[in-house]
């Protein structure tokens, strides 16, 4: 086989891996975008942005990400739902004049880019349900 021909192959093959592989890590876990990328989102399905505010060294964020955003079956109840977006504070300006005291926090924005909802705090799976189960 020529080298061309080798290096293609190669790098399709990685392609698919990439892809299969992250597919895979989606069923287990929260998939999150930029906010750019929830927007773009947004306009295809219409669904409400979940903008999930943090940063680095917050250990509030940590858990969540942990104990509510890995569950697979809450990562799926949340997809069904929303556009997950994650902004870090410590490397993002936050969009739409939106101020947060503490971290982590969530914004619920609708297609007309209006927060409908704001959730403050760290939570359990049971809660943060409950807390997000009537947003439309």
């Amino acid at each position: 086989m020529s080298k061309h021909l080798t290096e293609y192959w190669s790098g399709k093959v990685n392609k698919i891996v990439l892809v299969v592989l992250s597919g895979f890590v989606s069923l287990f876990a929260l998939e999150f975008h930029t906010y750019k990328e929830a927007k773009a989102l947004q306009k295809q399905n219409g669904k409400i942005i979940m903008i999930d505010v943090v940063r680095s060294d917050c250990h509030y964020c940590t858990d969540m990400d942990r104990k509510v955003f890995k569950n697979k079956e809450m990562a799926a109840w949340l997809s069904e739902r929303f556009i997950p977006a994650k902004i870090n504070l410590n490397k993002e300006k936050l969009p739409l004049g939106l101020k947060v005291y503490f971290t982590p926090t969530f914004f619920f924005v609708d297609k007309d880019q209006k927060i409908v909802k704001k959730i403050p705090g760290s939570w359990n799976i049971q809660d943060f349900k409950d807390l997000t189960k009537n947003i439309k």
